[in-house]
Protein backbone atom coordinates (compact mmCIF):
# COMPACT_ATOMS: atom_id res chain seq x y z
CA UNK A 1 0.00 0.00 0.00
CA UNK A 2 1.50 3.27 -0.85
CA UNK A 3 2.21 5.06 2.33
CA UNK A 4 0.25 8.50 2.82
CA UNK A 5 2.31 11.72 2.70
CA UNK A 6 1.16 12.38 6.50
CA UNK A 7 2.31 9.01 7.98
CA UNK A 8 5.50 9.63 5.83
CA UNK A 9 6.46 12.88 7.57
CA UNK A 10 5.11 11.65 10.96
CA UNK A 11 7.96 8.70 10.46
CA UNK A 12 10.33 11.25 10.23
CA UNK A 13 9.83 12.40 13.64
CA UNK A 14 9.29 9.12 15.45
CA UNK A 15 10.59 6.07 13.45
CA UNK A 16 9.23 2.79 13.67
CA UNK A 17 7.43 3.51 16.90
CA UNK A 18 3.88 2.33 16.89
CA UNK A 19 1.38 4.49 14.99
CA UNK A 20 -2.67 4.50 15.96
CA UNK A 21 -4.43 5.27 12.87
CA UNK A 22 -7.98 5.20 11.36
CA UNK A 23 -8.37 3.13 8.48
CA UNK A 24 -11.48 1.87 6.41
CA UNK A 25 -12.49 -1.66 4.70
CA UNK A 26 -14.74 -0.48 1.54
CA UNK A 27 -17.32 -4.01 1.21
CA UNK A 28 -18.52 -2.92 -2.56
CA UNK A 29 -20.96 -5.11 -3.40
CA UNK A 30 -23.85 -5.45 -6.54
CA UNK A 31 -26.24 -7.95 -7.75
CA UNK A 32 -28.71 -9.91 -5.52
CA UNK A 33 -29.12 -13.09 -4.14
CA UNK A 34 -27.09 -16.13 -5.53
CA UNK A 35 -25.74 -13.55 -8.21
CA UNK A 36 -24.60 -11.44 -5.50
CA UNK A 37 -21.11 -10.26 -5.61
CA UNK A 38 -18.37 -8.14 -3.82
CA UNK A 39 -15.25 -6.31 -5.26
CA UNK A 40 -12.24 -7.71 -3.99
CA UNK A 41 -8.58 -6.90 -5.23
CA UNK A 42 -5.45 -8.38 -4.43
CA UNK A 43 -2.69 -6.45 -2.83
CA UNK A 44 1.11 -6.30 -4.12
CA UNK A 45 2.42 -5.98 -1.24
CA UNK A 46 1.32 -9.04 0.37
CA UNK A 47 -0.56 -10.74 -2.08
CA UNK A 48 -3.59 -10.79 -0.43
CA UNK A 49 -6.59 -11.09 -1.73
CA UNK A 50 -8.89 -7.98 0.02
CA UNK A 51 -12.19 -5.84 -0.08
CA UNK A 52 -10.67 -2.16 -0.93
CA UNK A 53 -9.16 -0.99 2.58
CA UNK A 54 -7.17 2.25 3.06
CA UNK A 55 -6.26 4.70 5.40
CA UNK A 56 -8.27 7.81 5.60
CA UNK A 57 -6.56 11.08 5.78
CA UNK A 58 -6.56 13.83 8.06
CA UNK A 59 -10.10 15.97 8.22
CA UNK A 60 -11.14 13.44 5.71
CA UNK A 61 -15.10 11.81 6.23
CA UNK A 62 -14.27 8.57 6.67
CA UNK A 63 -17.01 7.49 3.90
CA UNK A 64 -15.65 9.96 1.52
CA UNK A 65 -12.21 7.70 2.24
CA UNK A 66 -13.85 4.32 1.77
CA UNK A 67 -15.46 5.91 -1.53
CA UNK A 68 -11.99 7.39 -2.75
CA UNK A 69 -9.72 4.33 -1.97
CA UNK A 70 -12.02 2.48 -4.21
CA UNK A 71 -11.82 4.30 -7.40
CA UNK A 72 -8.41 4.89 -6.88
CA UNK A 73 -7.16 1.32 -6.48
CA UNK A 74 -10.06 -0.26 -8.21
CA UNK A 75 -11.35 2.22 -10.95
CA UNK A 76 -14.82 1.63 -9.48
CA UNK A 77 -17.47 4.17 -8.71
CA UNK A 78 -19.01 3.07 -5.32
CA UNK A 79 -21.31 4.89 -2.60
CA UNK A 80 -20.97 4.26 0.65
CA UNK A 81 -24.47 3.29 2.16
CA UNK A 82 -23.73 2.35 5.72
CA UNK A 83 -21.37 1.80 8.50
CA UNK A 84 -21.12 -1.97 8.86
CA UNK A 85 -18.41 -2.73 11.84
CA UNK A 86 -16.50 -0.68 14.12
CA UNK A 87 -13.60 -2.89 15.36
CA UNK A 88 -9.23 -2.68 15.78
CA UNK A 89 -7.06 -4.37 13.74
CA UNK A 90 -4.40 -6.51 16.16
CA UNK A 91 -1.12 -4.72 16.06
CA UNK A 92 1.18 -5.12 12.74
CA UNK A 93 4.87 -5.02 11.54
CA UNK A 94 5.36 -3.95 8.07
CA UNK A 95 8.63 -5.27 6.06
CA UNK A 96 10.15 -2.36 6.86
CA UNK A 97 9.91 -2.27 10.63
CA UNK A 98 7.14 0.25 11.02
CA UNK A 99 4.59 -0.69 13.85
CA UNK A 100 0.61 0.50 13.30
CA UNK A 101 -2.42 -0.70 14.54
CA UNK A 102 -5.46 0.29 13.30
CA UNK A 103 -9.50 1.61 14.06
CA UNK A 104 -10.99 -0.27 11.13
CA UNK A 105 -14.47 1.41 9.76
CA UNK A 106 -16.26 -1.64 7.54
CA UNK A 107 -18.35 0.63 5.04
CA UNK A 108 -21.20 -1.58 2.60
CA UNK A 109 -21.20 0.21 -0.24
CA UNK A 110 -23.23 -0.05 -3.44
CA UNK A 111 -21.44 -0.42 -7.04
CA UNK A 112 -22.56 2.61 -8.93
CA UNK A 113 -20.26 2.17 -12.46
CA UNK A 114 -16.87 1.14 -13.55
CA UNK A 115 -14.86 -1.79 -14.59
CA UNK A 116 -12.64 -3.11 -11.74
CA UNK A 117 -8.96 -3.00 -12.27
CA UNK A 118 -5.51 -2.06 -10.57
CA UNK A 119 -5.71 1.12 -10.86
CA UNK A 120 -2.84 3.06 -8.74
CA UNK A 121 -0.12 0.50 -8.71
CA UNK A 122 -1.22 -0.53 -5.02
CA UNK A 123 -2.76 -3.80 -6.41
CA UNK A 124 -1.95 -6.38 -9.52
CA UNK A 125 -5.68 -7.46 -9.59
CA UNK A 126 -9.66 -5.97 -9.43
CA UNK A 127 -12.48 -8.44 -9.87
CA UNK A 128 -15.69 -9.50 -8.63
CA UNK A 129 -16.13 -12.42 -6.80
CA UNK A 130 -19.58 -14.35 -5.65
CA UNK A 131 -19.94 -13.97 -2.24
CA UNK A 132 -20.22 -17.68 -2.07
CA UNK A 133 -16.64 -18.42 -3.71
CA UNK A 134 -14.33 -15.96 -2.08
CA UNK A 135 -11.76 -18.32 -2.49
CA UNK A 136 -8.17 -17.48 -0.95
CA UNK A 137 -9.74 -14.35 1.10
CA UNK A 138 -8.25 -14.73 5.18
CA UNK A 139 -10.82 -15.36 7.62
CA UNK A 140 -10.67 -11.73 8.87
CA UNK A 141 -11.43 -10.46 5.67
CA UNK A 142 -13.98 -12.82 5.13
CA UNK A 143 -15.57 -11.30 8.13
CA UNK A 144 -15.49 -7.57 7.17
CA UNK A 145 -17.36 -8.99 3.87
CA UNK A 146 -20.01 -11.13 5.99
CA UNK A 147 -21.07 -7.82 8.32
CA UNK A 148 -21.08 -5.60 5.45
CA UNK A 149 -22.91 -8.25 3.12
CA UNK A 150 -25.36 -8.92 6.42
CA UNK A 151 -27.16 -5.49 5.70
CA UNK A 152 -27.65 -5.25 9.91
CA UNK A 153 -29.53 -1.92 10.32
CA UNK A 154 -26.69 -1.07 13.14
CA UNK A 155 -23.00 -1.17 12.87
CA UNK A 156 -21.23 -3.98 15.03
CA UNK A 157 -19.11 -2.82 17.88
CA UNK A 158 -16.26 -4.72 19.30
CA UNK A 159 -16.95 -4.90 23.53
Amino acid sequence: MATPDFILRLRERIGTDPLWLTGVTAVVLRGDGAEREVLLVRRADNARLTPVTGIVDPGEEPAVSAVREVLEEAAVVAEAESLAWVHATRPMTYANGDQAQYLDLVFRCRYVSGEPHPEDGENTEAMWRRLDDLGDVDAEMRERIRMAAAGHPHARFET
